[in-house]
């Protein structure tokens, strides 16, 4: 499932300010430690701001403690453009906004359940949920990289445009969207999804879905894509 650069989608992104988007990051990473979808200074998050600058998280701060301030704005090459480091992983981000212009928002971080499939040679479940499949959609498993290496977004190259959730081997996982909280709820969907098929297995299942029923969900969520977002956007 990829997105659909449509008119909402253009307009939703501009009524928000360098202000909103520093609040809404300073909020998602707040989101994404209270979850413990990442611990200590771990994981990443980004947005552009306009066609030439991009907001994300800065080196070795934890994301749940954040400040609007601490937010560092850089170009599409991952240059500064004012005070901070961003993180030594934002080529990873940077070649999903340099590769797909409908992509507005990148998460990374180690959700815990998640990335034990993604340290394990079990595929992902991703067609036994109905959120998985709407909400989500497929889930790929990019091969380890050496994080903050060229490497690891070269890693994820042959999914882009494809897969919106992306497994990373024996590190995390890294989901795109239309807005923060649009990846945001991605990458809390692949964790709770995870979970459920660990406690399932436990119990002798997950119980695959019938194709039928997993093909008219991707249908269904094919016409009518799901874009998480504040009640006020």
């Amino acid at each position: 499932m990829r997105l659909t650069a449509s008119g909402h989608f253009l307009f939703v992104q501009k009524m928000k300010t360098e202000v909103d988007l520093r609040l809404e990051m300073v909020e998602v990473g707040a989101r994404l430690w209270h979850r413990g979808l990442l611990g200590a200074a771990e994981g990443n998050l980004s947005c552009r701001l306009d066609s030439e600058r991009l907001l994300c998280t800065p080196s070795g701060v934890s994301k749940g403690h954040m400040r609007p301030d601490d937010l560092v704005v850089i170009d599409y090459a991952g240059n500064p453009l004012g005070p901070g480091r961003p993180s030594s992983e934002i080529r990873l981000h940077l070649r999903f906004y340099n590769r797909l212009p409908e992509v507005m928002a990148v998460v990374h971080a180690h959700p815990i359940t998640a990335t034990a499939f993604a340290c394990s040679p079990e595929p992902y479940p991703d067609e036994f949920l109905p959120e998985s499949i709407i909400v989500m959609g497929p889930v790929a498993k990019a091969p380890f990289a050496i994080p903050g290496d060229e490497g690891l977004p070269d890693s994820i190259e042959p999914f882009l445009g494809t897969y919106q959730a992306i497994l990373l081997a024996n590190h995390g996982a890294v989901t795109s969207g239309y807005n923060l909280l649009d990846a945001y709820g991605r990458m809390e969907t692949l964790e709770r999804v995870a979970e459920v098929a660990f406690r399932a297995r436990l119990l002798g299942g997950p119980v695959p879905l019938e194709r039928e029923a997993i093909d008219h969900m991707k249908r269904f969520a094919a016409d009518h894509p799901v874009h998480h977002q504040n009640d006020d956007a």
